[in-house]
């Protein structure tokens, strides 16, 4: 880590105020400075990526120029890119850009590939019902819907047997809320401080990272509480302190009685961390003392991905009063649900409740086919044998590299944690952005996230092999060594 800070401070020194405004100057910079330092005639081989039996089909479409060009000009302005790389073609745990380039996708489109892109599976389920019938909606009478939510609840512990289908994880939450806010006859609510729960003007406000909250009414009785992280937390890994801080809340900045508890289990924007043990089942207590309901976000952990565990809240051994889900739920389409009990379910009954597209039966059809893929190709054991070796292997990288802070997670949900300094945990943001970005070059594609913007998240298909893992920490190592 020497010659990269001796070669940055000469670099930053002209113009040190410059470079706290522009981030994507400070980035290149250090990419130049990298350069500089590292002499060509030492550098190790970079490592190869694992073969794989697969010819992407010749693109003849617009360039990646000119699709950058039309996204500026008619697409969202808030919406930001990774890489101005086009992908062009998925196959399983590999992305093809235009030139028909492979790379390891190590993110599954923000955690929602579940069991692989273009699944035959899932494609020929999709296909299928799309030739009978591609929509209706929950006021005609269809198989597909019913025979999916049975299967869906029928992977649920306890009581949690109705299923709501809509179309979004932040439409899942905002639906939940109501839900608690109608049964209980409560109000306010409680989530967790570096939650991702949507954004949504409701689900705005359970949200607790300012990157993602605009400046408007939000969050009316929604109150955070201290996040139990154990690594930047105040008490380290004793979830039981943190639920203190949930129970000093409740008697002193609410009426009593609440409507409802939000939580991941494994927070997924802010940056796999994975909640200190004994946390929830005290949080739970003190919850349902005070007569709320306890409300999983599974968006991200559900369905096997966390390996030891099909739930992540199963992980610490609860059982949620309402589970939402989306994402890796449709392995890319636009699905989501709310699952709950009879008993709380029944509260939707006292007004009429209708979604246009929710579990519309091209989507039902490849949420059910995902849960067969699941079964068939024993996902949840093999996330839980490859991420028992990629957490290894990562954290013997963090052995060797002083830049890692923490390496965190379970299965295939993994964050690791940069730094430029262990004891202060100083976020090395700048440098994040610039591994990124020669990881890419290598042909891996990592998430990147937490409030500083400074962890990998590591959360790929579920297909994800042994030789990928490798190749992923590899590549890894091969990038941080240049530094």
């Amino acid at each position: 880590m020497g010659g990269i800070v001796k070669y940055v401070r000469r670099w930053l020194a002209p113009n040190s105020m410059m470079m706290l405004s522009s981030p994507a100057l400070l980035t290149r910079r250090l990419s130049l400075a990298v350069e500089e330092s590292s002499p060509s005639s030492t550098a190790a081989a970079p490592p190869q990526m694992p073969p794989f039996d697969h010819t992407p089909q010749p693109y003849t479409g617009p360039r990646a120029d000119e699709i950058l060009a039309k996204r500026k000009k008619f697409l969202n302005p808030a919406m930001f890119l990774y890489y101005k790389k086009h992908a062009m073609e998925g196959k399983m745990q590999y992305l093809y850009d235009e030139n028909g380039r492979r790379y390891l996708d190590a993110f599954a489109g923000i955690v929602t590939v579940s069991v692989g892109h273009c699944h035959p599976t899932v494609v020929d389920a999709v296909v299928q019902q799309t030739r009978l019938l591609q929509h209706t909606t929950t006021i005609y009478l269809h198989h597909a819907i019913a025979e999916y939510a049975e299967a869906l609840a029928q992977r649920m512990p306890g009581n949690l047997k109705v299923v709501y289908f809509v179309n979004s994880g932040s439409e899942a939450n905002d639906m939940a809320m109501m839900m608690a806010r109608l049964y209980t006859g409560s109000f306010d609510v409680i989530a967790l401080r570096n939650a991702y729960h949507g954004m949504s003007p409701a689900t705005m406000g359970l949200t607790a990272h300012s990157t993602w909250k605009y400046n408007v009414a939000q969050g009316f009785g929604v109150h955070h509480v201290l996040n139990p992280d154990p690594y930047r937390g105040p008490f380290g890994a004793d979830g039981n302190l943190y639920a203190n801080d949930l129970a000093n809340l409740v008697e002193s900045a609410t009426p009593g009685r609440i409507a409802g508890f939000f939580h991941e289990t494994i927070q997924g924007v802010g940056g796999a961390v994975e909640l200190a043990p004994g946390y929830l089942p005290a949080a739970y207590d003190i919850v349902r003392k005070a007569g709320g309901l306890c409300i999983a976000d599974e968006v991200q952990t559900g369905f096997g991905r966390t390996g030891s565990h099909f739930w992540g809240f199963q992980t610490q051994g609860v059982t949620p009063d309402i589970v939402t889900l989306a994402k890796g739920i449709g392995n890319g389409l636009p699905l989501a649900a709310v699952v709950t009990t009879p008993e709380i379910a029944a509260v939707m009954a006292q007004r009429l409740h209708f979604n246009t597209y929710g579990g519309n039966p091209m989507c039902s059809a490849a949420g059910h086919a995902v849960l067969k893929v699941l079964d068939s190709e024993q996902r949840q054991q093999h996330c839980a044998s490859v991420g028992n070796h990629l957490l290894h292997r990562l954290r013997a990288l963090q052995d060797k590299h002083a830049l890692i802070g923490n390496v965190r997670g379970r299965g295939l949900m993994l964050g690791v944690e940069l730094v430029t300094d262990r004891q202060a945990k100083t976020p090395a943001k700048a440098e994040a952005a610039l591994l990124m970005e020669h990881l890419k070059d290598l042909g891996v594609l990592v998430g990147k996230g937490g409030l500083y913007s400074n962890v990998f998240r590591i959360k790929p298909p579920m297909c994800f092999s042994m030789q990928d893992a490798d190749f992923l920490v590899d590549a890894m190592d091969h990038v941080m060594s240049k530094l």
